[in-house]
This record gives C-alpha cells, sequence and structure tokens, in this order.
C-alpha cells in the first residue's frame, strides 16, 4: 500500500515549530535508518510508500502521517518516545550511569552487525569465566 502525499510548502505548515519538529523529526529517522544500515529505499519498501517519500520526509519536505509513525518505529526498533527524540529514564536508580550502563547505550546505537560481534564476544568471555 503506497501512500503518496503532496509536498508541504512551509506557508502549509501551521506554525514555524511545526516545520521545526518535522525537520527535526527527519534528521532523528535518517540518524536511526543509517545506524541500522538501512537504505532510504529498504525503508521505503517496509513502509509501503516512494524512496523519494521518505526522502522528502527526512528533509521535512513532507509531513510524515501520524499513522506511519509506529511502523516507522517498529522498524527503526526504537519507542515512539525515542523517535520523537525523548530521552528515556531506563534507570530506577539516581546519580550517574555507571561505566558499564554507559558502554551498554553506546553498544545498542551500532548497527546490528557489530551490537552481534559485540554480544558474541561477550558470550564468550562469560563463557570462559563460568568454566
Amino acid at each position: 500500500m503506497a501512500v503518496y502525499m503532496e509536498d508541504i510548502s512551509a506557508a502549509d505548515m501551521t506554525s514555524t515549530e511545526d516545520r521545526e519538529f518535522f525537520i527535526s523529526l527527519g534528521e532523528r529517522i535518517t540518524a536511526l535508518r543509517k545506524a541500522r544500515n538501512l537504505t532510504q529505499a529498504q525503508l521505503a519498501e517496509a513502509l509501503g510508500v516512494s524512496q523519494q517519500s521518505v526522502q522528502a520526509y527526512e528533509v521535512g519536505r513532507r509531513r510524515m502521517p501520524v499513522s506511519s509513525l509506529p511502523a516507522v518505529a517498529r522498524v527503526l526498533d526504537v519507542s515512539l518516545e525515542e523517535l520523537f527524540g525523548e530521552k528515556i529514564q531506563t534507570r530506577g536508580k539516581r546519580g550517574p550511569a555507571s561505566r558499564l550502563e554507559q558502554q551498554f547505550e553506546a553498544v545498542s546505537q551500532l548497527p546490528k552487525t557489530q551490537q552481534r560481534f559485540v554480544t558474541q564476544m561477550l558470550d564468550t568471555v562469560l563463557a570462559q569465566s563460568a568454566q
């Protein structure tokens, strides 16, 4: 199911704030897509839109339909909060994150292939320490 939207000019946006939101959203989508080694064409196929639509979303030239945001988050393997740029507090304790927590956060931002490599290394070290 392909969804095509007409380009939206700055005058069609309800405010400068809306335009800035969609530009910022597009930048986050671009960064998340690239971090997962996805092309615009691959993301477009997963969403059922054209590559040109994805390109327009990423630069903020088109508004992304709200109904498609859950699918975008799913494809990019993030929560809607993360897609919107919200920081998620996952730790229950106060204070600075431990070095290990910071490293896990950094690993979670790596492309999937590099994440698998780190996971394999951890599995190997843990298996050796269990012996």
